[in-house]
């Protein structure tokens, strides 16, 4: 039994071993994500090491990078060669998204960034970083202007399987760095995302802490919600028609699943569907001519949903005003607080719409955390 049981310890040793030949120790968890799925952190003998998956082949290995304050030594630079080394922390950062600068602002990292696409887009201030350079659009990046920036590394987040403009950017010899955190479900795990810049920025503690704090808010909340007892939730609807078609969340997606953990009844909230679900303008009506709350619209008045299409009218939500926007942080220019800020606290966007939802029963039943001053959500007028 003793020989039995040595053998396959020698065994598991050299498949570890085949599969870890780079370092002199075996690779461990640090600490297990709590909620996101699209990446890991791992520590070594020498690196920290961070592992991204595919979000289209599910447990597939995306992109592996080997973290260290340290490339100064030659020798095991020549060792790692045809890896993806890193030297943290990251002074140089370009972004693709705007969604990044949330992660970034959360830990005082903003003056890494010299360079976005779409900078028009950005809530957040960069006016300590007044020459920040415009790398073309959001959906078409200047590849040009990006290698001209000389980054230490891209934020890029990739919208396909084969991501064109990042594969031509790799190809190029530019850095890149995958962050695909809005392929995540749960906005917890969207927000845990914090925890992979801050190992970029060497700012590990920090993004755990900031995590940590978010995610028990959210969780208390949640159980808050649980416990005001209502037997009627209140209906929720989302969005509007946009030429001819109304898109709407699935119950299992990031405003789907913030829907249920403020108490809505939702009409899709148990739909499994990876997206938006599109609808008539007609099975809207079925759908949500009755929802007491509707939220989610582009504009800013009452009046101006209706000159988008006098059917907006007929929604019973509409005739009662309980209709909201999410664009209450918001710039002239098409900036957006919800998904900047919004992304990282989560949790304050289920305050938002725990106090749209109850706003006669949040002070009482939530004790410490209502009243509730609205971030990110605005009633129309």
């Amino acid at each position: 039994m003793k020989s039995q049981y040595k053998f396959v310890l020698i065994v598991v040793s050299l498949i570890l071993l085949a599969g870890c030949s780079w370092q002199s120790a075996n690779i461990v968890v640090r600490e297990n994500n709590r909620y996101a799925s699209g990446f890991a952190l791992y520590d070594s003998a020498r690196y920290r090491v961070a592992v991204l998956y595919s979000p289209w082949d599910k447990g597939n290995e995306m992109q592996r990078y080997y973290l260290t304050r340290d490339t100064s030594d030659s020798k095991e630079m020549k060792r790692m060669q045809g890896k993806t080394v890193v030297q943290v922390p990251l002074e140089r950062i370009g972004l693709t998204s705007c969604t990044h600068l949330g992660f970034l602002d959360a830990i005082d990292g903003l003056s890494s960034v010299i360079g976005m696409c779409s900078p028009e887009l950005a809530y957040c201030d960069l006016d300590n970083n007044p020459h920040i350079l415009n790398l073309g659009d959001a959906m078409t990046p200047n590849v040009e202007r990006i290698v001209l920036a000389h980054s230490d590394m891209m934020f890029v987040s990739t919208y396909a399987h084969g991501d064109a403009t990042s594969a031509q950017l790799v190809k190029l010899g530019v850095p890149v760095l995958y962050i695909n955190e809005w392929m995540e479900q749960h906005p917890l795990a969207r927000a845990e995302w914090i925890r992979l810049v801050g190992a970029f920025l060497d700012k590990e503690a920090l993004a755990d802490s900031v995590f940590n704090s978010v995610a028990t808010r959210y969780e208390q909340l949640c159980e808050q919600v649980k416990t005001v007892g209502i037997e009627n939730k209140p209906s929720i609807m989302s969005g509007q028609d946009f030429r001819g078609t109304w898109y709407v969340p699935a119950g299992n997606t990031f405003m789907g699943r913030l829907f249920r953990d403020a108490g809505a009844s939702y009409r899709y909230e148990d739909m499994e569907h990876d997206g938006s679900i599109p609808l008539t303008l007609e099975q809207a009506m079925v759908d949500f001519a009755d929802a007491d709350v509707w939220i989610g619209v582009t504009v800013r008045s009452l009046k101006e949903l209706a000159l988008v299409d006098k059917q907006h009218r007929m929604f019973r939500s509409y005739q009662t005003g309980r209709v909201y926007h999410l664009m209450r942080r918001s710039t002239p220019s098409g900036g957006n607080d919800f998904w900047e800020r919004g992304v990282v606290h989560p949790d304050e966007i289920l305050g938002d719409l725990v106090s749209v939802l109850y706003p006669d029963l949040v002070s009482s039943a939530c004790p410490g955390l209502f009243p509730w001053q609205p971030v990110f959500i605005e009633q129309l007028r």
